[in-house]
């Protein structure tokens, strides 16, 4: 006899958000659109003892081999890490975090809680997003969706209830700062565009306070809830730099400060005083700060939650954080989806063979604002096999580029005449830190003059390499339609070519280039003739004519 799995009404129409912070986490479930954390901050710390006790939070804290900050460790899910004789990684780390953070509201709720949204941090690559939903798993937990930290702590301040604008979300925590900029208009809930410094943060001010009056960083973050004139002048300068980073992302999206409706506050060291003040300086009197910033997110993302299991009329789109795009002839990094754009999303590009029976076309996957592939990061490469043989140019290879809502990049090449295709969805087996997102976000600032330079004289370079191999291949084929003088001005021009493109002067190499196929086009011509003629060998015309 089997038994029915009998449960009370409404006992899996719950799911929970969590707040996966670096510094603390939290839980939170939503009900009628009202959310509330369950039991308050967890620090997010992780002890292991010697007997084989795991601890988590305040316990973990006294534990001077605790385990902090596992969370910037998501971007490298294949680290190991040594902990009391075992190997672990930042995955089983952080799933600690969460089976803690889904006992509290199980504790709360009276029953097994299966599914859950988590938010991740705007600049969290496929490597991040996916070891979070293998923590997620390891913990029990099904993710219904990943949402950037920003999305949710918009969804907080109920942005998703009939409001129409543009808002802005200020975030500082203990170790990062990120700004976005939201629009919401007809139900579609859309990330505009996200900045910040992985390299700033409470921690910065922490630490300038704890060396001015010679104390240690507990005593200094007592004392900096204060904000006395003297603290307000060592922190300063980073507070100068948030206002910075927000007016260049508002210059760069090319919104009027006055189309800004609000700004959200989230993050603990948005309690501070003198960034309220300085934000209103800068914003107006348009500053939102009625919610908890430690909480924000987490509601955020309960009421999301809320949303997926029982539908909403809300459409949300957060963004991707930097460029994705695929290596090309010389090098060169062909962007196919830009740097934020909404997602989910899909783009497609077609792409061509550069030889003369070409099967086999490698798709090489990369990540990055440069204009060379060096410069940028490389995701994944796989190889599309089958495509038939033909005249180098005359394929048509689809590339499809689809990013889901979670952030998780699928890219599939198809060979359009057979249908031949591959399909790769792309976990590389190491991932970018915050820190490296930034890096490579501010080496291509400062380089952007320098690369449309050096992309511009590549593409002159293959332009010429292609030129001169097309020259050639024709010359071998039917050279002797050329009188010994046609000749020779060819090979003397293809020989200036090739010397030109050993340096620098784009110019001279197009006009080069360009000299070579005006040469040539008389050449060209006879090869025409002459197929033409072989086509029509022993044909009739009358015949052929009747055809047509």
């Amino acid at each position: 006899m089997k038994l029915l799995d009998i449960t009370e009404p409404g006992q899996h129409s719950i799911a929970i958000g969590i707040d996966l912070g670096t510094t603390n986490s939290l839980v939170a479930i939503a009900e009628n659109g009202h959310a509330r954390v369950i039991g308050g901050l967890l620090p997010s710390v992780v002890a292991y003892e010697k007997i084989g006790k795991i601890s988590v939070g305040e316990e973990a804290k006294k534990n001077p081999l605790a385990i902090h900050s596992i969370k910037r460790r998501m971007g490298n899910a294949g680290e190991k890490i040594d902990v009391t004789g075992k190997k672990l990684t930042p995955v089983e780390i952080s799933a600690e975090i969460l089976k803690v953070l889904k006992k509290r509201a199980e504790k709360l709720l009276g029953y097994e809680i299966k599914k859950a949204v988590i938010t991740v941090p705007a600049y969290f690559d496929d490597t991040a997003r996916n070891a979070t939903k293998d923590a997620a798993r390891l913990a029990g937990l099904e993710v219904l969706r990943l949402i950037n930290e920003p999305t949710a702590a918009a969804l907080a301040y109920g942005l998703d209830k009939g409001a129409e604008g543009i808002y802005a979300i200020y975030d500082l925590g203990g170790g990062t700062f990120d700004i976005s900029i939201l629009k919401m208009e007809n139900g579609v809930f859309q990330v505009l565009a996200t900045a910040g410094d992985t390299m700033l943060g409470g921690d910065d001010f922490d630490r300038e306070i704890a060396e001015y009056l010679g104390c240690d960083l507990y005593e200094a973050r007592r004392k900096k809830e204060n904000s006395s004139k003297e603290f307000e002048k060592l922190i300063a300068p980073y507070i100068d730099r948030t206002l910075q980073i927000c007016a260049d992302l508002i210059e760069d999206s090319g919104i009027q400060k006055n189309e800004i409706k609000g700004v959200v506050l989230v993050g603990g060291s948005t309690r501070i005083p003198l960034i309220k003040k300085r934000l209103k300086e800068l914003f107006g009197d348009k500053i939102l700060s009625d919610t908890d910033p430690d909480e924000t997110v987490a509601l955020g993302a309960a009421i999301q939650a809320e949303n997926l299991i029982k539908g909403s009329e809300n459409l949300l789109l957060d963004v991707t954080p930097l460029s994705l795009g695929l290596e090309t002839m010389g090098g060169l990094a062909e962007k196919i989806i830009q740097r934020n754009t909404p997602i989910p999303f899909s783009a497609s590009q077609e792409f061509t063979t550069y030889q003369d029976g070409q099967s086999l076309m490698k798709i090489h996957v990369v990540q990055g604002e440069r204009e060379m592939v060096s410069e940028c990061r490389s995701l994944a490469e796989f190889v599309l096999s089958g495509i038939p043989p033909m005249m180098a140019g005359t394929a048509r290879i689809k590339v499809i580029f689809v990013i889901d809502a979670d952030g998780i990049l699928t890219v599939s090449a198809t060979e359009e005449t057979t249908a031949k295709a591959q399909t790769v969805t792309v976990k590389p087996s190491y991932g970018l830190s915050e820190d490296e997102i930034e890096k490579m976000l501010r080496e291509f600032m400062e380089n952007a003059r320098a690369d449309i330079t050096e992309r511009l004289l590549k593409e002159s370079q293959v332009e010429a390499e292609i030129a001169i191999k097309t020259v050639n291949d024709a010359l071998e084929k039917d050279g002797d339609l050329l009188a010994e003088n046609e000749s020779k001005a060819i090979e003397s021009q293809i020989a200036s070519l090739k010397k030109l493109m050993k340096k620098n002067d784009r110019d001279a190499i197009d006009f080069a280039t360009a000299h070579l196929n005006k040469i040539c086009a008389p050449f060209a011509e006879m090869r025409m003739n002459r197929a033409m003629a072989s086509v029509l060998q022993g044909k009739n015309i009358d015949a052929i004519a009747k055809k047509l």
